[in-house]
């Protein structure tokens, strides 16, 4: 089997270090009750090792580079049907997955945040996330409120799921190295099957008030609901980055009972 060249348009940066890839894989946990692992990106197959090894759940493998995956074809010709060419922002989950799911992978980092809108898309059916990203990325998903790394992407993935950053992985690990470094975080479902809100506003509301972080949430929202409607809760009077998932579920369902 010859080795595959790391495609600097894919974003691919290569894990050589097993022992962090032995780690990303027993984060996961099985006891979630999930019966299918879905890697992105497996490259030359690192993490897929590890995952392979275990009998607890179903690994699935999903590619858009042709070499990565006539390398794995080759090198797991037990996968057969569970080895998928294609892109994972367009994937048809339901067509290949259960009601449950784990995804794992050592993510490129230029469609990093891309690859968890898509995972929010799919909440329902993803359980849990273990996965690689640029250290900056990781960061700003676990970023509590008050911080300024705390923005739209904590705000999203905090009301569904629960975020940890577990370890950094310098870019000497990787072939080729990276310029930056890289973190390793986990995300697990919190259980609420819905947010105590009009979910579609929520998600308007976040946006809006991020998009323009430097003002007042008054000033901030007012291009969706007007300044007139809006009452003395002095929430408005914050910037964004002060408010918790709470306080945008709150403020969502005051704004809607108005609109």
């Amino acid at each position: 089997m010859s080795t595959v060249r790391a495609k600097k348009h894919l974003g691919q940066h290569f894990l050589n270090d097993k022992g962090a890839a032995k780690k990303i894989v027993e984060a996961l946990d099985p006891a979630l009750g999930f019966q299918q692992v879905l890697e992105v990106g497996p490259g030359m197959g690192v993490l897929s090792d590890f995952l392979l090894q275990k009998e607890e759940y179903e690994t699935w493998l999903i590619d858009v580079d042709d070499e990565s995956i006539a390398y794995l074809a080759d090198k797991y010709p037990q996968l057969e049907h569970r080895l998928i060419h294609g892109d994972f922002l367009t994937l048809d989950f339901g067509s290949h997955f259960g009601e449950k799911l784990a995804i794992i992978g050592n993510f490129p980092y230029n469609i990093s945040s891309q690859i968890l809108f898509k995972i929010l898309d799919e909440r329902h059916r993803v359980v849990q996330m273990t996965g690689m990203f640029q250290k900056e990325v990781a960061e700003r998903c676990v970023a509590k409120p008050g911080s300024k790394e705390y923005g739209i992407l904590s705000v999203f993935l905090q009301a569904y799921y629960d975020v940890q950053y577990l370890f950094t992985v310098k870019a000497g690990a990787f072939s080729p190295p990276p310029k930056v470094l890289s973190g390793v975080m986990k995300m697990t479902r919190n259980g609420r099957e819905q947010l105590d809100c009009d979910e579609k506003l929520f998600w308007r509301i976040v946006k809006a008030a991020f998009n323009q972080r430097r003002k007042t949430l008054r000033n901030a929202l007012s291009a969706i609901v007007p300044k007139e409607k809006m009452s003395d809760n002095p929430l408005y009077e914050l910037r964004a980055e002060r408010l918790t998932v709470a306080n945008f579920e709150k403020l969502t369902r005051e704004i809607s009972a108005v609109l």
